[in-house]
């Protein structure tokens, strides 16, 4: 069920209290396909990532996480580059996923209500194969906890793509994101909700958020190997990035115990 709260909520530096996340996108889930559909490239910067992820066969046989998974969007990326993948899709927002389950899928996706911080306790263990989150460890009370949750959810040798906006470290990158966030996102967002505070939180959070080196010195310190991050295409070049990275393969890994 939708919590209400006062439109024009009081947004921080960083953007909303993590706790107040999920129900800020409960509220504008009705609305928030149209919104981000009239962003270019957000679809496609989507499937961008989940092909980064370079999987093999179409995904035949094996099984990936997509994390803040949302209305399906991200889903919707990583069934294209892995069709024939069982695919478990998780959110923290209820309506968000309702949203998500209202649309057409094939029996290899599954959808389970839950915040990363609980993947367990709702029957989502690893290992996976592949993982995607997408616009996820931003709106994290504890990133560094939860990047080091992700990476032992892999298998030993698999990859994870951070899907992410980034622009602490280049003052164009903020220039534009402010500019875009102020003339269309905001004003997008509070004529389809009356609302304004998951736009402004979205500024808020990304300008906050960590810059491309910060975020994958995060990465490497979690453990994850193998790091790169590509930009996008369009007005997100410099702004949309994904952080790619490895559990690493141990020498016992996958070996015979001693009987």
């Amino acid at each position: 069920m939708t919590t209400a709260r006062k439109s024009g909520s009081a947004v921080g530096k960083s953007g909303l209290d993590r706790a107040q996340v999920p129900s800020a996108f409960d509220q504008d889930a009705k609305s928030y396909d149209r919104l981000v559909g009239a962003n270019p490239g957000y679809h496609d910067h989507l499937a961008k990532s989940a092909e980064r992820l370079r999987l093999p066969g179409l995904g035949a046989g094996l099984r990936l996480l997509d994390i803040g998974c949302g209305t399906g969007a991200s889903t919707a990326a990583l069934l294209k580059a892995a069709p024939h993948a069982e695919i478990i899709a998780a959110d923290a927002s209820a309506e968000m996923l309702e949203v998500a389950r209202s649309k057409q899928w094939p029996s290899n996706v599954t959808f389970v209500h839950s915040r990363v911080e609980d993947l367990a306790d709702n029957g989502v263990d690893g290992p996976f194969d592949g993982i995607l989150a997408a616009y996820l460890i931003r709106n994290v009370g504890d990133p560094d906890k939860e990047i080091g949750s992700l990476l032992s959810l892999l298998k030993p040798g698999s990859s994870i793509a951070f899907h992410e906006y980034s622009v602490k470290e280049s003052l164009r990158a903020k220039l534009v994101w402010t500019l875009v966030c102020w003339a269309i996102i905001i004003p997008l967002g509070y004529a389809a909700t009356r609302d304004f505070t998951l736009y402004k939180h979205l500024w808020r959070s990304v300008t906050s958020f960590d810059g491309v080196n910060e975020y994958s010195r995060r990465m490497q310190r979690a453990g994850f190997t193998s790091l790169t991050n590509e930009t996008m295409t369009g007005w997100q070049n410099g702004i949309v990035h994904t952080f790619l990275g490895a559990r690493p393969v141990l020498e016992n890994d996958g070996a015979d115990a001693d009987v």
